[in-house]
């Protein structure tokens, strides 16, 4: 999702998202460009900019564009103008229709469950196609909302951040997947900042580790992390050590016991190393 104001008025933003949207275009097509905000000079004045790099624009307009422009939704307040507002949007031009079906919390950003009744209702009463978002977690939970709302598909958000293979039916092991992105970002230098890269690596990991009784204790090494390096180190050593995995990055077939020394250095730094490492084994 992108800032119209910052678009039109940051060029350092601009010219990294930019950038963003060309290296989308050469790994593959669609390109889908997402604005938001409430000011529809400041949304078209940034669409215009983008447009010659995407293949089509989510907001709240359809006019102004050369690309297809779509309008994602939460429900309305009472949720019976729901319908009403997406048939307006229909009538404008929007080429689809995305919901997801909550409504906006002062206080959580998804108070509960999403209601897919809503979305059910909205594909019954529109024309365009109906996008369903919300309440998929895992692969099953693809078909079983298609299957139920008669969506034309399914737009998933959070659960990417922390399996970004959900869509090819896989759930990749956390620390491969996570060193897998870490790889990426060595390829493209200056694309995510440390902060990014922390973040996407802590959903990885979260995702499948954030009940572990290590979990807080990698979180908290995370943030002293200072290069992508570093955060590299952590994963290969400390994250699988606490997995119970031995540390990747050794050469099995030697003996070179300074390999050996390395790693029990780092594991005596914790001095709860052996009964975290215990409690691991019996929860996998």
């Amino acid at each position: 999702m992108l800032m119209p104001d910052k678009i039109l008025n940051d060029l350092e933003y601009f010219e990294h998202r930019l950038r963003d949207l060309t290296l989308d275009a050469e790994l593959g097509r669609p390109v889908v460009v997402q604005l938001c905000g409430n000011n529809v000079q400041t949304i078209v004045e940034a669409g215009k900019k983008l447009q010659g790099h995407c293949d089509g624009i989510v907001s709240a307009m359809s006019h102004s564009f050369i690309v297809p422009t779509s309008a994602k939704i939460r429900l309305a307040q009472p949720v019976e103008k729901t319908i009403d507002f997406g048939q307006r949007l229909e009538v404008c031009g929007a080429a689809w229709v995305t919901l997801h079906a909550r409504t906006v919390s002062a206080r959580r950003r998804r108070q509960g469950a999403a209601d897919l009744d809503q979305v059910k209702k909205l594909k019954k009463s529109l024309r365009v196609p109906v996008i369903s978002n919300g309440n998929v977690r895992e692969w099953s939970h693809i078909p079983e909302n298609l299957e139920y709302t008669g969506a034309n598909g399914v737009m998933v958000g959070e659960t990417l951040l922390g399996n970004p293979c959900l869509f090819a039916n896989k759930l990749p092991d956390p620390v491969d997947i996570a060193l897998e992105y870490l790889d990426i970002c060595s390829q493209f230098p200056g694309t995510a900042s440390v902060l990014t890269m922390q973040t996407h690596v802590r959903h990885f990991i979260e995702h499948q580790c954030g009940r572990r009784p290590w979990f807080q204790k990698f979180r908290s090494a995370l943030g002293t992390t200072k290069s992508l390096e570093e955060i590299d180190t952590l994963l290969r050593i400390k994250v699988e050590r606490w997995r119970g995995k031995p540390p990747r990055g050794w050469d099995d077939d030697t003996n070179d016991e300074d390999n050996g020394a390395d790693f029990f250095t780092v594991a005596n730094e914790d001095e709860d190393f052996e009964d975290t490492l215990d409690l691991s084994l019996m929860l996998r």
